[in-house]
């Protein structure tokens, strides 16, 4: 009964953590109340994840990065990069992987990509590249750096604290840095050979061509007779109608309307609508329609512009509307359409949740658009301007970070302890105020990382993990060990396609630990084979620093297969190669 209930639990959250039909963190939190309400596991035994020091090891590097980001020290680092590699496309290339791979091996990834993305859009404007040429391989580093340190990935930390609730060794800081090593460089040899020849050439188009905005968008010139004079823009019969208010010319000027703006005889109003109402408006008395507009023209005059934004990982926008944020009046910039994955949504704006990575064209005036590069919500993608970073405090700030790793490698504190005073002395020499260093703490990933701690628990108290191994060992076990351990690494790459590569990793090690006891194999060679798997899966962008070059690098879907699945089987190969000879089955 346990047993079946547990796996079908299991196949529920799969399913729901691949559609994200419901938050993760709800989807992990109903797992436990059911789990304990059938007794599989105690309270004590659901909460115990969450109190566990890897909890606060990955708190304290989301605190710690966000000291950097916020001095601003790493963006004058990364502009310095971007300077220095432009001389070629293929050096440039290269320089950025390599510093992107030992950045990201000591912070989160996704923070890591999003540093990079906006300073190579602008370099690759500069130098006439295609930025999809240098935006997946950005990406693909970012991921891979991750693999040569335990706190490269909340992976790697989860993994190892797990394994220490089992008795078994913890990993150290740099334990993994050889095969790390290697797995990286691999990747950039790849990418920099065979990958760079497969990479797709996608060239920067006019931006309302881009997100085909012709079909949609026209110019209503309001005659004298016209009973639209003198309503409310947004209560107008034309906002009755679905269609959207952009812009208005009256007269001299071009600008965009708010809540209180009345529509005056002869304005030419630039709307969007759909086709269906666009034929019906033709119908309406006192207005006239113009035909053949050139739509840059109109949007984009000396005072307001077209831009792009991207939803960073850090954004409070994503998971709400543009309606729900009153994005007009809180950015002073209209959304005019948004692009997902490589799908451009322009019905009911107002209505779509924010999500990751999503690319927002807007309109506004130049001085609004400026006031957003200081913004953690949002990132501008045009030419890059670093701004002035506070050089003291980033040099507090990398040296707390500094010490806590040497603290750490050197076992003078635990490495909890020693992450959590560098935290703490961030905030006290204000290189990062209290407020935004709770904001910065992703508290999704640790109720995920939590959460699935506990349910690999009761994958033990229920028997499934037992169930599992016994199974895994009658259908490869006569194959030897290297043959199950394979099956392991393959399982949870596949795994990490719907979920989490941390929920992945926590839900395979429990029957990974009791399939090597039952081959008397060294349950830590396991167990470092799945954690390094989880890593190193590039066949779908559904790893967050994927979605995050998806948009802005123009990639479509079948772009990420062709390249990514190559270079996951290579690495799958080097994985399954080093592994036994660093840690002995």
């Amino acid at each position: 009964m346990e047993i079946a209930l547990v796996l079908i639990l299991l196949l529920i959250a799969v399913v729901l953590f691949a559609t994200e039909k419901i938050s993760i963190e709800i989807v992990t939190l109903s797992m436990l109340i059911i789990l304990t309400s059938f007794r599989v596991i105690t309270p004590e035994e659901a909460f115990a994840g969450f109190s566990s020091d890897f909890i606060i090891i990955i708190a304290a590097i989301f605190i710690l990065s966000a000291a950097l980001q916020e001095t601003a020290i790493l963006d004058f680092a990364v502009i310095k990069l971007v300077r220095l590699a432009r001389q070629s496309t293929n050096f440039m290339l290269l320089i950025i992987m390599l510093a992107t791979g030992v950045i990201s091996a000591f912070m989160n990834n996704t923070t890591v990509t999003a540093m990079f993305i906006t300073p190579l859009i602008g370099l690759s404007k500069r130098i006439k590249t295609s930025a999809s040429k240098l935006l997946m391989p950005l990406a693909f580093a970012a991921i891979l750096g991750g693999t040569c340190t335990l706190i490269g990935t909340s992976t790697n930390v989860a993994v190892s604290g797990y394994i220490a609730r089992e008795g078994l060794v913890p990993i150290g800081l740099f334990e993994i840095s050889g095969i790390g090593f290697a797995i990286f460089l691999v990747g950039v040899a790849y990418m920099m050979t065979i990958g760079q020849r497969m990479l797709p050439s996608y060239d920067d188009q006019n931006l309302t061509e881009e997100y085909k905005l012709q079909k949609y968008l026209t110019e209503i010139v309001v005659m004298p007779d016209s009973p639209l004079v003198g309503q409310l823009v947004f209560a107008s019969d034309l906002a009755t109608l679905n269609f959207r208010m952009l812009n208005i010319i009256r007269g001299k000027d071009n600008f965009l309307p708010d809540f209180r703006t009345r529509i005056r005889a002869n304005d030419i109003l630039l709307v969007e609508g759909d086709l269906d109402n666009l034929m019906k408006v033709r119908e309406t008395k006192g207005i006239q329609i113009m035909a053949d507009v050139i739509l840059q023209q109109v949007l984009e005059t000396e005072e307001i512009r077209l831009a792009e934004l991207m939803i960073t990982r850090q954004s409070n926008l994503i998971g709400r509307t543009v309606k729900e944020v009153n994005f007009l009046q809180r950015y002073g910039l209209v959304v005019i359409a948004i692009s997902r994955h490589g799908e451009t949504l322009r019905t009911k704006i107002g209505s779509i949740q924010l999500q990751l990575g999503d690319l927002l064209l807007v309109q506004g005036s130049a001085e609004r658009l400026s006031q957003l590069r200081a913004s953690n919500n949002v990132a501008l993608l045009d030419a890059f301007e670093p701004i002035l970073y506070k050089k003291r405090k980033g040099i507090i700030a990398i040296s707390c970070f500094a010490i806590a790793i040497l603290l750490g490698t050197f076992k003078l504190l635990p490495l909890s302890i020693a992450f959590l005073l560098a935290a703490i002395c961030s905030i006290l020499f204000r290189c990062i105020s209290s407020e935004k260093a709770y904001s910065a703490i992703d508290f999704r990933l640790l109720i995920l990382i939590g959460g699935m701690t506990a349910f690999g628990t009761a994958m033990e108290n229920s028997g499934a993990a037992d169930f599992l191994a016994q199974g895994i060992v009658e259908l490869l076990g006569p194959l030897g060990k290297m043959a199950v351990l394979t099956g392991f690494v393959l399982l949870t790459v596949l795994l990490t396609q719907p979920m989490s590569n941390a929920a992945a990793a926590l839900v395979i090690i429990p029957v990974a630990l009791r399939t090597a006891a039952e081959l008397q194999a060294e349950p830590r060679t396991f167990a470092i084979a799945i954690m390094l798997a989880a890593s190193i899966s590039l066949v779908t962008p559904f790893e967050p620093a994927c979605i995050l070059v998806y948009s802005p690098g123009k990639y479509r879907f079948w772009d990420f297969i062709k390249i990514g699945f190559p270079l996951t089987l290579l690495l799958i190969t080097i994985v399954l190669l080093l592994v036994p000879v660093f840690w002995p089955l």
